[in-house]
């Protein structure tokens, strides 16, 4: 995904970029449904895109930064025809 858009994160919320899930087919080649969620990790990793300036550990993050994030506390929002992941810093795990 380019990151084209201007988004800013505030109020301690991280822009992070999460890995590109795998396709719904199985290891014996069998198709499985659209719908059908495979029961996923608590724990991923995540590079991240942008941060707030009040974000508690800043200075440790640079652009190359990766992340391990509480999958439950991502939120997706579209903006400008644009998926952006947000974590709040608190769910930041640790970084790697």
């Amino acid at each position: 995904m380019k990151n084209e858009c201007d988004f800013k994160p505030v109020n301690r919320y991280l822009w992070i970029e999460l890995p590109t899930p795998a396709q719904n087919i199985t290891e014996s080649g069998i198709m499985l449904p659209a719908d059908f969620k495979p029961e996923q990790p608590r724990y991923i990793e995540a590079k991240i895109i942008r941060w707030a300036d009040d974000v508690r550990f800043q200075e440790q993050l640079d652009n190359q930064s990766t992340a391990v994030v509480d999958a439950s506390m991502v939120e997706e929002i579209n903006v400008k025809n644009q998926t952006i992941n947000v974590v709040q810093d608190n769910y930041i795990i640790g970084i790697l």
